[in-house]
């Protein structure tokens, strides 16, 4: 449940990009939307491997494991849609929103994964993660634009 409450907003952060890009006069490029999209759903991955491994762990078929950690992310393009559905009205208060959700993904990051991946025996194997998707997602704007 906690993931699927978490993966609402990742939705409504692309929208946003989307319906920027869409206006053109947001100074967001449709290779920046693409890139945001890109990056939240390569970030999906592990979040349905969380859910779904300990399931399988629990019992339950791959199938249903897989299936039940699939849908944990269902609501993402639910919120996407709202978002693109209410731009119109929203227009004013998109970069705000945009800077709401990339301010709130640092807020996760710093104050609950980076002390916990930074603990224990396989620390250094976290910090590798976190350099490679750093700099990846670094590319990717770079890349994208």
């Amino acid at each position: 449940m906690a993931v699927t409450i978490h993966n609402l907003p990742e939705g409504m952060a692309v929208g946003v990009v989307f319906a920027g890009a869409e206006e053109g006069g947001a100074g967001i490029s449709l290779a920046g939307a693409v890139a945001v999209s890109l990056g939240i759903a390569i970030q999906n991955v592990p979040e349905g491997a969380i859910i779904s491994m300990p399931m399988r762990a629990a019992g339950n078929s791959r199938w249903r494991s897989f299936v039940i950690g699939s849908l944990s992310g269902a609501v993402e393009p639910l919120g996407a849609l709202a978002v693109l559905l209410l731009a119109s009205m929203m227009m004013p208060v998109l970069p705000y929103m945009l800077a709401f959700a990339a301010g709130a993904m640092f807020y996760v990051v710093i104050e609950e994964l980076i002390p916990e991946a930074s603990s224990g025996e396989h620390s250094n194997l976290s910090t590798i993660g976190f350099a490679i998707g750093f700099v990846l997602m670094m590319v990717l704007d770079v890349v994208m634009g």
